[in-house]
C-alpha cells in the first residue's frame, strides 16, 4: 500500500520571525545581566584606584615635608629622590637664565593646606631657571628660583634680586618630564620653555641635568618668589565611583 504524503500544518513550522524574537530576547537577557556586572567591576576598580591615588598623595606630602639631605650626584639615587628636599651651597650664574612660561604664582602655604591643589595668581608670568655652581660638589645644576611677573621677566628689571654671593640653598628635586598633549614645544632659540626637558636645558646652559625647585625661604627682596613646586595629582575617583 502506498503511504500517504506527510502534511505539516503551518502551526507546526517555526517561523523566522519567532526565531528572531527568541534571539533578541536572549541578547536582551544577557545585556541586562552584563550591565550591572560591568558597573560593579568598574566601581570596584575605581575604589582600588582611589586608594592607590590617596596613598600616593600621602607619600608625596610626607616626602616633600621631610628634612632636607645633601644633594647626591648619583643618577640612580636621584631617580628615587623626586620631591625630596635637598641642600646645596654655591652661587648663581645669572647670565644663563631660562624661562618656563606661562606660569602663575603658587601660594606655598595654601598649597600645603589643600594637599596638592594648584593655586593661581591673577597675574601670569614665568619661573626663572638659573644655573647654580655647587662649590662643594664641583658641578653646576639647574635651580628654579621661582615666579616673576611678566613685567619683571628681564633681569635688568630685578637687579636687586640677582644675588652674587655664595649661599646655602634648600630645594626639591625634580626629574625631567615629557611633553604632555596640547603643551607647545620648547622654543630654545627664544628661551621659552613650556616643560622641563633637563637634557636640553643642560645642553644650553652647560649644567648637569640635575634640577631643583628652590623653596620659599630662598626668596630674596626683588628676586623670584620661591616655593613654586606643583604637586598636583587629580583625585576624581570618588566622582567616578558614585557614577558607576
Amino acid at each position: 500500500p502506498r503511504s500517504s504524503p506527510l502534511i505539516l500544518s503551518p502551526d507546526s513550522v517555526p517561523s523566522s520571525s519567532a526565531a528572531g524574537t527568541s534571539g533578541e530576547d536572549t541578547l536582551l537577557k544577557w545585556g541586562l545581566f552584563l550591565i550591572p556586572l560591568t558597573t560593579f567591576g568598574l566601581g570596584t576598580w575605581q575604589v582600588q584606584r582611589r586608594k592607590w591615588k590617596l596613598d600616593l598623595i600621602a607619600q608625596l606630602a610626607s616626602r616633600i615635608t621631610a628634612d632636607p639631605i645633601p644633594l647626591t650626584l648619583d643618577p640612580m639615587e636621584l631617580r628615587e629622590l623626586e620631591y625630596r628636599p635637598v641642600t646645596v651651597r654655591g652661587r648663581f650664574d645669572h647670565s644663563k637664565e631660562l624661562y618656563m612660561l606661562p606660569r602663575s604664582l603658587l601660594d606655598p602655604e595654601r598649597e600645603a593646606r589643600e594637599a596638592g591643589r594648584i593655586t593661581s595668581h591673577p597675574e601670569n608670568g614665568a619661573n626663572v631657571i638659573t644655573p647654580f655652581y655647587c662649590t662643594e660638589l664641583g658641578v653646576t645644576i639647574l635651580v628654579n628660583r621661582g615666579f616673576v611677573p611678566r613685567k619683571k621677566l628681564k633681569p635688568e628689571t630685578r637687579l636687586t634680586g640677582q644675588i652674587e654671593d655664595e649661599i646655602d640653598l634648600t630645594g626639591v628635586v625634580r626629574l625631567t618630564e615629557k611633553r604632555k598633549p596640547f603643551v607647545p614645544e620648547n622654543n630654545i632659540e627664544k628661551n621659552r620653555w613650556h616643560y622641563r626637558d633637563l637634557e636640553a636645558m643642560a645642553k644650553v646652559t652647560g649644567a648637569e641635568p640635575i634640577f631643583i625647585d628652590a623653596d620659599f625661604r630662598s626668596t630674596v627682596p626683588g628676586g623670584p618668589i620661591g616655593g613654586q613646586t606643583r604637586v598636583s595629582l587629580r583625585n576624581e575617583h570618588m566622582q567616578y565611583i558614585v557614577t558607576w
